[in-house]
């Protein structure tokens, strides 16, 4: 009888000294090879710990996101898209531009000669040379109408060749500032059998359908050109997520050329029908960093995932999560000695992941204080 009192007063002294030992007491020294004591329950000596690079850990709330897959590409706004033609036809004397080559506003792209083009300045010529003397008759036919000196008929057929003839080079004026040739120095020496045409924006050639020789028609697009200063991306989504979809929300995309790279952008603009084809939905996206723009060229194919209704929820890193057939498991610590943890399996219920981070259904079984194998728990359960 006396024993048995000895022996229960030895294990409650024992269980006495686990309870009040803390990981941090744990020594460096060598121990045997972990053994599992019972079906779910491992022992894990100190060293083994410590140089398997073991950590404990506890729920976390973390963040996460319901994730919307979106497919598209990248595009520009249609005002940096430019096709430059030309509003007078012509034959191609002089192009030299190759797709990819970098233009600014305003540079001359190519030159058309045409010699009706000498016409059109003939005829403003002659028409801003009528113009002062048909202004001073006009002026005098009004002075003498006023006394009665010269007849009514005469006053206004000297207001009509005046007026007629001031519309007339007024007109030819805004003919000659189109083909890029300034009426106000036009003169005599300067009339030429050529124009250029310059560019609309600044940009990348894309596009050269035009050759020297050609005889290029109005309005016949001769080159395209892309500014790619604003960079943005056209998603598509399905309708039955259209109301998960705000302004504002997170996007984040790969590119099929780097398709390891995740890029950020955010929700800007959301289309307001439907494709009756395969009912999706455009999503206009900007980047947040618009230094990348450089990066990326209008048609390059992207995947997205748009991050809508934010939630928190208890969690574990994904690392203490072992996957067994389909089921999830996880070691809670159940005590410790100074050279010794003592583990069990536990399966639980997982929902939501994010950022490395897994939501924890089931996070009633456990209670708050519960410390966790955060990591090598992989390697100590299929060992």
């Amino acid at each position: 009888m006396k024993n048995h009192a000895l022996n229960y007063m030895i294990f409650a002294s024992f269980l006495f000294f686990l309870s009040c030992s803390s990981p941090g007491d744990i020594s460096d020294q060598k121990e045997p090879v972990t053994e599992a004591t019972m079906e779910g329950a491992y022992t894990l000596t100190a060293s083994q710990f410590k140089s398997s690079g073991m950590a404990l850990g506890t729920f976390d709330s973390s963040t996460f996101h319901q994730i919307i897959k979106a497919i598209g590409k990248f595009d520009v706004p249609p005002e940096n898209n430019a096709a430059v033609s030309s509003y007078f036809p012509g034959t191609i004397k002089d192009i030299r531009l190759l797709p990819g080559e970098k233009v600014r506003k305003g540079q001359n792209l190519l030159t058309l000669e045409n010699p009706d083009f000498v016409q059109i300045q003939q005829d403003y010529l002659e028409a801003k040379g009528q113009l002062s003397y048909l202004q001073s008759d006009y002026e005098r036919q009004k002075n003498l109408v006023q006394d009665k000196v010269t007849s009514q008929k005469n006053y206004l057929r000297a207001e009509s060749d005046y007026t007629v003839t001031k519309v007339k080079a007024a007109s030819l004026a805004k003919k000659l500032s189109l083909m890029n040739i300034d009426p106000n120095t036009l003169n005599l020496e300067n009339i030429r059998t050529t124009i250029q045409i310059s560019s609309p924006i600044s940009g990348y050639v894309t596009q050269v359908d035009a050759r020297r020789g050609q005889f290029l028609e109005s309005s016949q697009t001769a080159i395209s050109i892309v500014d790619t200063d604003h960079m943005h991306l056209e998603l598509n989504i399905f309708e039955k997520d259209l109301s998960k979809i705000q302004k504002g929300q997170i996007i984040h995309f790969k590119t099929q050329e780097d398709n390891k790279q995740s890029h950020e952008a955010f929700v800007y603009l959301v289309n307001k029908t439907v494709n009756p084809e395969d009912r999706t939905i455009g999503i206009h996206g900007h980047l947040s960093d618009e230094k990348l723009n450089q990066r990326f060229n209008p048609g390059m194919y992207v995947e997205a995932e748009i991050y809508a209704n934010s939630t928190s929820k208890l969690s574990l890193p994904q690392e203490a999560l072992v996957d067994i057939e389909g089921k999830y498991y996880v070691l809670i610590l159940n005590n410790y000695s100074q050279n010794q943890y003592f583990f069990s399996k536990k399966e639980v219920k997982t929902g939501l992941s994010n950022d490395g981070n897994v939501e924890i259904l089931n996070h009633t079984d456990f209670s708050k204080n519960t410390q966790f194998l955060v990591k090598g728990a992989f390697n100590l359960i299929t060992e």
